[in-house]
């Protein structure tokens, strides 16, 4: 499960979207190469002017012989660079410089940029779990009804000027009170074939913690199942109570029929479902084909974190 990481490559390349929202990936990019300069390694930092070319700079680090391929931004950034690493041999460095940063979270990350630029060079590589929906790489989760139609309310009003909380409220209420729930059916592995109207489907990479301390969180990040959620009796408060937390990327307690499965196969009744893949929205067409790859990404996490399964505890 553990190997010792080693910054293999002369020189390392730390890849930013510099087309986030915000100043950050610029702000932090002279902090990195001076902070990878503290431990004898030099960074060549690339700001990518679109979510789109963050994948080919990620392949295009990998072809140069960059060990490990650094991701700095939020969990779409890190998805995008993971979707060029995952199955390889290449190890996934992580800066999170997100808002949310659920999967920096779930892997105890530092989320101080210094010290994150320290676990690179100090932290073990676990072999961690990825899901995959029609060939689409994602870390955290995918969903389909809801929260996409949210997420595509909120950047509709975001193009028109209003701020982005501002945005998310008024896309929450608009969605909700025009949305109709969709109709689907689910396999899940070898199991009969259900389908009902839903709200929603939700998909996580391994399962979500729904009580305790760790609420909202994963438990382990290796343990080979995907984690199937819908609510088809969910009524409006209950809908919107799940579409905050969904917005906010966290699950929350009740309200919903969950099971676990290597495969889900989802068939619909459209021949193209909008599907959100950690947080970005985009057209598949049906059935939509999700499974597990279990191991198939190496992450630098810090040492003290013993295992991929602990790394949620």
């Amino acid at each position: 499960m553990i190997e010792n990481p080693l910054i293999r490559s002369a020189v390392v390349t730390c890849i930013l979207n510099g087309a986030a929202g915000s100043n950050r990936a610029l702000e932090a990019r002279d902090q990195i190469v001076d902070l990878f300069a503290r431990h004898g390694s030099e960074a060549r930092v690339l700001l990518a002017r679109n979510g789109s070319e963050i994948p080919d700079l990620a392949r295009r680090a990998m072809a140069e012989g960059s060990q490990p391929v650094v991701a700095g931004g939020g969990d779409g950034t890190l998805s995008a660079v993971a979707s060029a690493l995952v199955g390889s041999r290449h190890a996934l460095g992580i800066l999170p410089l997100g808002t949310l940063n659920h999967f920096a979270k779930d892997l105890k990350i530092p989320l101080e940029l210094e010290a994150a630029v320290a676990n690179l060079f100090t932290g073990r590589l676990a072999r961690v779990d990825v899901g995959e929906v029609n060939g689409r790489v994602f870390l955290n989760n995918s969903s389909l009804g809801l929260y996409p139609a949210i997420v595509r309310e909120r950047e509709e009003r975001q193009r028109h000027g209003a701020g982005k909380w501002i945005a998310f409220a008024l896309a929450v209420v608009t969605i909700l009170w025009r949305y109709a729930p969709v109709h689907v059916w689910l396999r899940v592995d070898s199991l009969p074939e259900s389908g009902a109207p839903t709200p929603f489907v939700f998909v996580g990479n391994n399962r979500y913690e729904i009580e305790g301390a760790h609420m909202g969180g994963r438990s382990r990040l290796d343990g080979g199942r995907l984690w199937i959620c819908r609510a088809p009796h969910a009524g409006l408060w209950t809908l919107l109570h799940l579409a905050v937390k969904a917005l906010l990327g966290r699950v929350p307690h009740g309200g919903f029929d969950a099971v676990d499965g290597e495969q889900c196969e989802v068939r619909a009744k459209r021949g193209h479902l909008r599907v959100s893949a950690d947080g970005e929205v985009i057209s598949l067409e049906t059935p939509l084909h999700y499974r597990i790859r279990p191991g198939a990404l190496g992450v630098i996490v810090p040492i003290d974190v013993p295992s991929a399964s602990s790394a949620g505890a």
